[in-house]
């Protein structure tokens, strides 16, 4: 059996762009894309556009959400928001739990969320580097194996770390750079899995020069 597992970080942030954005901000750990994100995400959508993604699945962080729903709107796919792929909740980046927007509140702002899927796995605040990383590998492996299509994850740093670390099957963190809409591609051939894109931006008209997993 041959399937695909794609996995990408969202766009950039507004906080990167605007460290003042986080200063008024009624969900201060949730900050939506910066301009230039969506346009990241818009070339996401469009480099995916020809694959043979059957699902999607986002983390329920704004940022996420909203790049995924732009590889939604290209491929005609609905969102199914899963916690699992939730952002690294590090008590020092995070003086309490991220205050986020509701299911039906992300609903009402993007209509092709599935309200009928449930997340496989939750993720706990507070929470160290290891456990987000094994909770987003649980999930990666929980989700290929239910769902044995093409998949996308759409995540954050940490979580798609941890999402080719578990199918990867490694303890060892790899060689790879997770930048700011990075595309990585995991292929199953029987039980093995390869990768085969390792953090590709060639879909992208600007890229950051160093990576910023916060």
């Amino acid at each position: 059996m041959t399937q695909t597992v794609w996995i990408a970080r969202h766009g950039n942030r507004i906080d990167f762009v605007n460290p003042n954005w986080f200063v008024t901000a009624e969900r201060r750990y949730d900050p939506p894309l910066s301009e230039d994100g969506t346009i990241q995400a818009q070339q996401l959508g469009q480099r995916l556009k020809s694959e043979k993604i059957v699902h999607i699945f986002a983390s329920p962080f704004l940022r996420t959400v909203q790049t995924a729903n732009q590889v939604a709107e290209a491929l005609d796919l609905p969102i199914k928001v899963e916690a699992g792929l939730s952002e690294w909740l590090n008590p020092e980046w995070m003086t309490v739990a991220p205050e986020k927007l509701t299911l039906a509140e992300l609903h009402q702002q993007f209509p092709r969320i599935d309200l009928n899927y449930t997340s496989r796995m939750i993720a706990q605040y507070p929470e160290n580097g290891t456990q987000a990383l094994q909770r987003s590998g649980k999930t990666a492996k929980l989700l290929a194996d239910e769902f044995p299509t093409d998949i996308l994850l759409v995540g954050h740093g940490q979580s798609v770390l941890g999402a080719v670390m578990g199918l990867s099957d490694v303890t060892v963190e790899p060689n790879i750079h997770v930048a700011l809409c990075s595309l990585f591609k995991m292929v199953r051939h029987q039980k093995k899995w390869v990768m085969e894109l390792n953090g590709d931006t060639s879909h992208l008209s600007q890229t950051e020069q160093v990576t910023r997993f916060n």
